[in-house]
Formats: C-alpha cells, structure tokens, sequence
C-alpha cells in the first residue's frame, strides 16, 4: 500500500518541479530569446568563424541559463508585488510553492551555468550575458515601482540576445553585433508599451510604471508609432551597405519593409482606437515581426 502510494507520488512531484521550473524561468520567453541568439549566430558564422554545432549547443543552453537566471532573480525581488497582480499571483514564489531561499539559488545555479557555457564560447558573450543579468535585476526590476523609464532601461538587456549571437559566431562586437543590437532595441518599446497598455489596470496593482505618459492615452500611442518608425528603419540599416558583413539584398530590404508597414499599420489603429484589445493585437503582430525579420535575414544570407 505504502509502496503503491509513492510509486503514485514520484510523477506527480517530478512533473511539479517540471513546471514550477518553467514557470520561474519563464521558458517560453526565454525559448524566443534564445531563438534571437541562434539568429544572430547564424547571420554571423563565415569561412573565417567557421559554424560549430557545440558552440551553438552552449549558445542555446547558456542563453537559456542567462534569461532563466534573470527572471527567478525577479520573481524573488517582486514576489509580494506578483501576488498582488492576477497574472503573476499563481507563480511558484508568490503561491507558496517554491521557498524564495529555493528560488534564489536556482537562480544563482543558473547563472553560474549560463556564464561558464558562454565563457567557454568567448569572454565577450559572457560578459554581455553578465551584464543583462545585471542590468535586468539589479536596476530595471527597482526602477519599474518608480518610473516608465524603467522600459528604456530594460530594453538594454533585452537587446543583447539578438547581438549576443553574433558575438558568439565571431567573438567580436563591432558595427554588424551594434546594428542587430540596434533593432532589438527599438522592437522592446512598441512591444512592452502594447503589453502595458493591455494590462494596465492589472500593473497598477503592484504600482508598476510601463507607459511612457503613464496613461492609455494619445502621448502613449504617439511614442508606440514614433519608436515603431524607428524600427523599421534600424531593420533596413543593413541594406545600405555601412553595416560590415551584415547586410541584406533589395529583395529582402522590400520584405523586410513590407513587414514594418504591417506592424505600423496595428500601431496607427491602436493610436485611433485606443482599446485594450487593438493593444493585444499590436503585441502579437511585435512578436511575429522579430521572428520573421530574423528569418527573412537568415534566409536572405543563404539565398543571395
């Protein structure tokens, strides 16, 4: 009877650590980061910094350790705030299942794990692994119960996967890792400003600032079409020929502004409609955006 029980007993424990451990480390967000860093080390590998499947191996796990490592360091410093938000009130720390001591070192092992497996690669892709673990936790987590500008500061370590990338095929950060840095930077606004629109009412509970205005208003949708502008330009830069060994064909330069033009077209409606429902669209349109821009450049480099 005793051994039946616990036979019973394993699964279920191994599956809720399973997904408490998804839950902490936010796979889902971190799964397309490091589909971001994949991406830049794709468009970075030549016959001089030849492609390696192990490189790309600790690529993925290290980015996924780094992006894991900074979201259970958040979860810990933001657990009384999570339990007071209906999105976040059902993670393991605020829920109770998991200890934020737990918490705290799964967060540290990870981080451990993520800087050695991208040391082992080059000191440069560790040392911006580091830095956006830094900057994640140690400025941006504080500075969003103070002031929207907390956006424009998470949206460094929320650039670095994409150049990351690239850093790793070539162990260099010049003008090519700076322009995929570039446009991941700009993409964060228009894509966190859509989901702090959303779920505004569900922010102000814990006192959060994500709108540049602080308001659902016209200044905010503005800025979300001014920074969606600049996307689109920082994402044509490489087919003007000054980006170094990153550059893209017309052909790809069209698609790549035809899809800038779908994503302001959302920007422009949420501007005129101002609804929470335009703003959950204009979310989901970002993400399809730096997905297919990312393909349209892999695919440009191997088809041109």
């Amino acid at each position: 009877m005793l051994s039946a029980l616990s036979t019973t007993q394993i699964p279920f424990s191994f599956k809720s650590i399973y997904i408490d451990f998804k839950a902490i480390t936010k796979a889902g967000l971190a799964i397309s980061v490091v589909f971001s860093s994949i991406a830049g080390y794709v468009l970075g590998f030549d016959d001089a910094h030849p492609f390696s499947w192990i490189v790309l191996l600790k690529l993925a796990i290290g980015g996924y350790c780094m992006v894991g490592a900074s979201n259970a360091f958040n979860q810990v410093i933001e657990k009384d705030l999570d339990a007071l938000m209906d999105r976040t009130k059902n993670r393991p720390v605020p829920a109770g299942r998991m200890s934020p001591n737990l918490a705290l070192i799964v967060a540290s092992l990870l981080t451990i794990i993520g800087v050695v497996l991208l040391y082992t690669i080059n000191p440069k892709s560790a040392m911006f692994g580091a830095i956006s673990i830094f900057l994640y936790t140690s400025v941006y987590t504080p500075l969003k119960t103070m002031t929207s500008l907390s956006v424009f500061v998470g949206a460094f370590p929320g650039a670095i996967p994409f150049m990351l990338g690239w850093v790793a095929a070539t162990g260099e950060f010049g003008i090519e890792a700076g322009t995929l840095f570039l446009i991941q930077f700009f993409w964060q606004f228009p894509h966190f400003w859509a989901i702090g629109w959303f779920l505004f009412e569900d922010y102000e509970k814990a006192g959060f600032f994500m709108l540049p205005t602080g308001k659902k208003d016209k200044g905010t949708a503005l800025q979300i079409i001014l920074y969606t502008v600049w996307l689109i330009v920082a994402s044509l830069l490489p087919a003007l020929g000054y980006t170094g060994h990153l550059f893209i064909t017309p052909i790809a330069a069209v698609f790549v502004f035809l899809l800038g033009i779908w994503m302001l077209f959302y920007a422009v409606r949420l501007y005129k409609i101002r609804t929470a429902k335009a703003a959950r669209t204009l979310m989901l349109v970002s993400v399809s955006y730096i997905t297919l821009l990312q393909l349209i450049y892999i695919f440009d480099k191997f088809l041109r």
